[in-house]
């Protein structure tokens, strides 16, 4: 399947899932719960109110070597934005790339989503866990704090 239909497709759009594709073009479907939600509007919020400018993206949709991911959230610069515009699914990362955990999701497929998102050019990937703790990680591995949040 292809993410164009997957947008399309009117038996999907209204489910209460994140929905990814894998490399196959196989539907992954992962439920989110209310504080998930709730998580994704907080982590974009810090985010905007500490930039200052460039987009928010909630539900980011993105092709990678294992298909199309969903970041929960992605913070993209006006730059990006100029350049990209809001292609479905973007064929490169926005600069930051977030995924909130959901007791659904394994640690394997977190670090691998986080491989997957820098190898298509993120410079950040955070991972917020159920309680809002944040883990960053750039190309160098896992780093005490965002370096793109400095700026």
């Amino acid at each position: 399947m292809e993410w164009a239909s997957v947008l399309h497709n009117p038996y999907l759009k209204d489910l209460p899932f994140k929905i990814e594709l894998n490399k196959w073009g196989k539907i992954l479907m992962s439920p989110a719960s209310n504080k998930h939600g709730s998580l994704q509007y907080e982590v974009g919020a810090l985010i905007d109110r500490k930039k200052g400018n460039g987009k928010i993206i909630m539900e980011c949709s993105m092709t990678t070597s294992d298909g199309v991911k969903v970041a929960d959230v992605a913070w993209a610069s006006d730059a990006f934005i100029e350049r990209y515009g809001y292609d479905t699914p973007y064929l490169k990362a926005p600069e930051i790339c977030v995924e909130i955990t959901s007791p659904s999701n394994s640690r394997a497929e977190m670090e691998e989503k986080i491989q997957l998102y820098l190898a298509k050019g993120a410079k950040e990937v955070w991972i917020v866990d159920e309680n809002g703790l944040i883990s960053y990680f750039s190309h160098e591995g896992s780093v005490p704090e965002s370096r793109e949040m400095q700026g």
